[in-house]
């Protein structure tokens, strides 16, 4: 951030230029803080902060902090990290304005972006926000003026509202954030043994996916891979949930939820009570598990089942079972919690879009693994090539019948 500030004083533009720090893995988020507290103590830095206004805009980073832990850590530590920037900003008399780097899935901070803002930290909106709106959104908002509208307008209401209701709001119960301490580790512990842990993810993911032709479409600014290497820590966010979401996983919008909510409540009747409490009272819970809804809704498990025979049998065994298993904790646990009985019964017409496009995009699925079962095991470069064509089409079908991308 300094380096920042000392090319633009060295260019004659530091008055005119507003310096956003970005955090975005989860011990970034973590520590957002205590870097905040240190740039608004050295003189240099609080000077430049004068000559702009006393206003500093923070970037939080959705992508990487959810690849990084997993869906549940990566929300809270999101949630700790604004309330802790409110803190530190209040403290030093700066006025804050928070930028969310949301992506369009619900693994990179998507979802009713209007319900999102009413979940932040009492005190983080104050009449401004600001919220990237990734390409695969754009038509879907802003394409129809009515929509475009509507969605303004949805958003400008949501932005009141937060603005009135960090006023006086009361503090969250120490039992809420106590249980979501606890909850987010466990589901991070999960996450990380899964993708960060287990040898055989890395061959899962290349073999039971089309992260290879995903890579080759030409729909983003950046390559798929800051470097030239094949391990997790190596991919974009961006094609490490397309493969997901192309698979009928939808992998990083919530795996870890089932085992943290089945471990830490587990026959404690109190506890699931307690659980039922905080999604029926407090936003930032709710609108956290009816993401997880959403995506579990929109996954298929037997479909996903198809996608990993393309793997070897050890590889398969070592990643799909847990998958699976996980996915039935997580529906479980999100039933029980909600009081439904079929995910997404509170949200009927999402219910039934999804149930009128499954039967449109179920067939395209079929046919992306026999494709990708043949490339697999052609040695001829002609029909590679012819193959890798028709995997692409059905990759933007697919993507369009799901309404998502990366």
């Amino acid at each position: 951030v300094l380096a920042v500030l000392l090319m633009a004083q060295d260019t004659g533009v530091a008055d005119q230029l507003d310096i956003v720090p970005l955090f975005e893995t989860v011990r970034d988020l973590e520590n957002a803080g205590r870097v905040m507290e240190a740039l608004f103590t050295n003189p240099v830095y609080a000077a430049h902060l004068q000559a702009r206004g006393g206003r500093q805009q923070v970037m939080i980073g959705y992508s990487d902090s959810n690849k990084d832990g997993g869906f549940l850590a990566a929300n809270w530590a999101l949630h700790r990290t604004q309330r802790a920037l409110v803190e530190v900003c209040d403290r030093h008399g700066v006025w804050l304005t928070l930028f969310h780097g949301r992506g369009g899935t619900i693994g990179r901070g998507g979802g009713p972006t209007n319900e999102a803002i009413l979940a932040q930290p009492a005190g983080s909106v104050r009449g401004s926000v600001k919220i990237t709106e990734q390409g695969e959104v754009v038509a879907d908002r802003f394409a129809n003026p009515h929509i475009a509208y509507r969605y303004l307008g949805q958003l400008c209401n949501a932005v009141m509202l937060a603005s009135h209701q960090s006023d006086g709001a009361g503090s969250t119960p120490r039992a809420w954030m106590s249980a979501m301490n606890e909850l987010a580790g466990l589901a991070e512990q999960m996450y990380r043994e899964l993708v960060h842990g287990n040898p055989a993810l890395v061959a899962y993911f290349h073999a039971a996916t089309p992260i290879a032709e995903i890579s080759q479409l030409n729909i983003g600014s950046r390559p798929a891979r800051r470097k030239a290497g094949q391990q997790i820590r190596d991919l974009r966010a961006i094609p490490w949930v397309f493969a997901w979401t192309q698979t009928r996983v939808n992998l990083p919008g919530w795996f870890g939820l089932g085992t943290a909510l089945e471990t830490w409540a587990s026959d404690d009747s109190g506890r699931w009570a307690l659980l039922a409490e905080m999604y029926r009272d407090w936003a930032f819970f709710r609108t956290t598990v009816d993401n997880a809804q959403m995506s579990l809704r929109k996954a298929d498990m037997h479909i996903a089942q198809l996608y990993a025979s393309l793997a070897d049998e050890k590889v398969r065994e070592e990643v799909f079972p847990r998958i699976s298993a996980e996915y039935a904790r997580a529906e479980q646990s999100v039933l029980r919690i909600t009081g439904l009985g079929e995910l997404l019964d509170n949200e009927q017409w999402l219910q039934k879009a999804i149930r009128l496009r499954n039967p449109y995009v179920d067939p395209m699925n079929y046919i992306q693994v026999a494709l990708l079962r043949r490339l697999r095991h052609t040695d001829d470069p002609d029909e590679a090539e012819a193959l890798r064509s028709v995997i692409l089409l059905s990759v933007n079908g697919i993507a369009a019948g799901l309404r998502n991308t990366g």
